[in-house]
């Protein structure tokens, strides 16, 4: 049995399908109340409970003998956010507690390329330069660098666990909108499309998903992995949208120092009008960042291939019109 904790979201969901095609038996621990749409109509059992109640954990871990721990709480907001590091954090300890006592065979941790320390222009980022609890980049970014730590330590202590790091994912699956998957969304409906020049390195959510099950296959105890694809700009994603729909929209370069400003206001309306935050300092920062992100470990020690990113793209379009329909025929 595979237990896997943040099933219902993108990287957990299209996970969840995998293990399911390969016949696996899995366990989906969803949050109490949570829209578990994503995986409604899978053959797996679903498990109410909560990384942050140790006493639900317990049960959830019954008779399984992997664990995929995914849940977490992704934020692009300035300032301190309690829940963010409780459950990143808190949540991390409280699942790798519950592993040592129900002695299962491996755990593969989901961190995120976030969490490794940020390096310079002109120096490739990989596992080497190690997870950063003091990163001044923001809060999510310190909370999962602090839970891979745990997770090392964890490992030294005997338990058998991995960890994969992710770059920026993509792809189709994404029932709940990421911040990329917005902008794919909005150029296949040929909106008018504002954008900043920028780059990142993006990596299919079915190449990641194949990696977590590599990593729990072949990944060594205490090691981390990360799982990249290609770097790309914003204004290539877009123009790849258009050549994949057909479709012409207006797309707009704003320049960097009028969305430096605006950035500066924005938390402010995200916080007032409580909507989801899609633009702020951070994530103007990442854009800006260096990007030379090497996967070279995850190719040589798990056999992790990712596919060309016009394919994601391509194949992402077409799931945002399929999944369109699908739901207004409902």
């Amino acid at each position: 049995m595979i237990l896997v904790t943040g099933a219902t979201g993108h990287i957990g969901n299209v996970l969840v399908r995998k293990l399911q095609e390969q016949g696996r038996k899995v366990r989906a621990l969803t949050w109490r109340g949570e829209d578990a749409s994503s995986i409604r109509d899978m053959d797996i059992e679903k498990f109410e409970g909560d990384v942050l109640d140790p006493v639900s954990l317990r049960p959830a871990l019954d008779g399984v003998d992997t664990v995929y721990h995914l849940a977490g709480i992704i934020s692009i907001m300035p300032g301190h956010n309690p829940l963010v590091w409780k459950v990143n954090v808190e949540g991390t300890r409280n699942v790798l507690e519950a592993a040592r006592r129900a002695k299962i065979q491996r755990l593969v941790y989901t961190s995120s390329i976030h969490a490794i320390k940020r390096a310079p222009h002109g120096v490739q980022l990989d596992e080497s330069l190690g997870f950063d609890p003091n990163n001044p980049y923001g809060e999510y970014d310190r909370s999962k660098a602090a839970a891979s730590l745990e997770v090392e330590g964890a490992a030294r202590a005997g338990l058998d666990a991995v960890i994969v790091c992710p770059t920026g994912v993509i792809g189709p699956y994404d029932f709940r909108g990421s911040e990329m998957g917005e902008v794919i969304r909005g150029a296949a409906e040929a909106r008018p499309m504002f954008y900043i020049e920028g780059a990142y390195d993006f990596v299919d959510v079915r190449d990641v998903a194949d990696g977590l099950i590599a990593a729990a296959e072949h990944g060594r105890q205490g090691e981390s992995y990360i799982l990249g694809g290609h770097k790309i700009s914003v204004r290539f994603m877009l123009e790849t949208v258009r050549e994949a729909t057909g479709k012409a929209f207006v797309s707009i370069k704003i320049p960097f120092s009028l969305a430096e400003f605006a950035a500066k206001f924005t938390p402010w309306y995200y916080q007032r009008t409580k909507s989801r935050p899609r633009f702020t300092p951070y994530s103007l920062e990442v854009l800006q960042s260096n990007s030379d992100i090497s996967h070279a470990k995850a190719a040589r020690e798990l056999g992790f291939r990712p596919r060309p990113v016009i394919e994601t793209i391509a194949d992402t379009v077409r799931w945002l019109f399929e999944n369109r329909r699908s739901r207004a025929e409902a």
